[in-house]
């Protein structure tokens, strides 16, 4: 019944006007709807991202949105650290961390 329909991410937020600044600003994202109507809902390549605000937003201690962005890793996380996000890391069962280099040869 859903398998051939389009899914969308959804995030609850806190503060509404502040996931507008960070999903446009700092993510860059596009509105896909008009700017008016809320919640406003993203185009994210080929999926949307719906944002809503709730007061139960941030319970939620999963993932709730996965970009892939392939080999452009690095490049990316540079990108967005020089805009103010802060990573986290978190040790894992059975998961390895590990520090890239450039270095080449030996």
């Amino acid at each position: 019944m859903l398998a051939t329909k389009d899914g969308v991410a959804t995030v609850a937020v806190r503060n509404l006007n502040a996931a507008k600044k960070f999903y446009e600003g700092t993510l860059g994202l596009k509105r896909a709807d008009s700017p008016e109507p809320e919640p406003p809902v993203y185009q994210a390549g080929k999926f949307r991202l719906l944002v809503y605000e709730s007061k139960y937003a941030g319970t939620n201690q999963a993932t709730a949105v996965t970009w892939d962005v392939g080999s452009d890793l690095e490049k990316v996380v540079q990108g967005l650290k020089a805009k103010g996000v802060v990573f986290e890391q978190y040790d894992l069962p059975e998961m390895t961390r590990r520090a890239t280099s450039t270095k080449r040869g030996g």
